[in-house]
């Protein structure tokens, strides 16, 4: 292996920690930086992995955890933004002028653009970074728009090779949208959603940490960007039948008329604590998730073999609830 010594930026995320598995089970050694070790915890058991305290924000601190590397791998993202307004000092002609808020600014586009300067810097010119699926100048959101102008900041670095990638809805075990709508299923008697033909090629978390290790080495994939996705097309609404229906509380799933979903979502971004759904995700899914080309067909130098969504979705839905487990310990005795 090229690459063995590498920092992971968003490792103690959802998709970080299986990466950081999956690069440690390949004998590599992981750094993972984050505002407080204990959300870190589960990989502090992994013998070549190192979890440390360190603001990532400051140019500083990126520049001393680049140090040795020999290549990093940036994960962090957020779906919700603070608001709309352009950040103090931020002039009409800069490319986020109304285009995002401050959060999606700093965490999308300012920290991509810091990575590939502290890069520069300490020599390191292997860098994994992930996207989105529908990234785009004029996407439709805030958030596609923000991802798209962070996408290029790492594409057009020179003298670095960069593997960009964009994964549709990602699943898995301790994922934020199949274990939502299940959790919601077991104190709502009726689902309301927004935008129910929404299309989505939803990818299993594994099959996404093992597309990414494997590109590291893959010269093949320097300066590329792979759309990553499952083998299957759903609809908002069928992904939201299947994980209230696999946790052990079917419901029905209402639809609302766009004017009515605003609405709801508006008030939920003015709720305490974590928002649910944002006016900004509505219009993320005005966008397709899918594949641009039909039947979806992984590049070959990915190696990567797409998981079927049920099977593995049943596994950790199935826990949910008393009454599913059994049809989840029966899944797993089949593979």
């Amino acid at each position: 292996m090229t690459y063995q010594n590498i920092l992971v930026l968003g490792g103690t995320g959802f998709v970080g920690q299986c990466l950081v598995d999956h690069l440690a089970a390949q004998g590599r050694r992981v750094c993972v930086p984050t505002r407080r070790r204990e959300r870190g915890r589960e990989l502090l058991v992994l013998p070549s992995v190192e979890v440390i305290e360190a603001d990532i924000g400051d140019p500083a601190t990126l520049r001393a955890l680049l140090a040795g590397r020999d290549a990093v791998i940036n994960l962090v993202g957020i779906l919700h933004d603070t608001g709309q307004a352009p950040r103090p000092g931020m002039s009409a002609g800069t490319p986020a002028a109304g285009r995002y808020g401050p959060a999606f600014a700093a965490v999308h586009v300012d920290l991509p653009r810091r990575l590939v300067e502290a890069c520069r810097q300490q020599a390191v010119q292997r860098l994994l970074h992930v996207s989105a699926l529908g990234a785009s100048a004029d996407g439709p959101s805030a958030y596609l728009r923000s991802k798209a102008d962070g996408e290029r900041m790492v594409r057009d670095a020179p003298a670095l090779a960069a593997t960009v990638f964009r994964p549709s809805v990602v699943f898995g075990s301790g994922d934020h949208f199949l274990n939502l709508f299940a959790t919601l299923a077991a104190w709502l008697p009726i689902l309301l959603i927004g935008r129910p033909q929404a299309r989505m090629q939803p990818v299993w978390v594994r099959d996404l940490a093992g597309a990414m290790a494997t590109a590291l080495d893959a010269r093949a994939t320097f300066g590329q960007a792979y759309e990553i996705c499952g083998p299957t097309i759903y609809t908002l609404r069928d992904l939201v039948q299947f994980a209230a229906r696999a946790a052990g509380h079917p419901r029905p799933v209402l639809g609302l008329p766009d004017s009515l979903a605003y609405l709801m979502a508006g008030a939920f971004e003015l709720l305490p604590g974590p928002t649910l759904l944002s006016r900004d995700n509505l219009r993320s899914l005005t966008l397709d998730s899918v594949a641009s080309v039909q039947p979806y067909e992984p590049a070959p130098e990915l190696a990567m073999h797409p998981s079927p969504l049920e099977p593995e979705a049943a596994l950790f839905l199935a826990g949910m609830h008393p009454r599913t487990r059994y049809a989840g310990f029966r899944v797993k005795a089949r593979r």
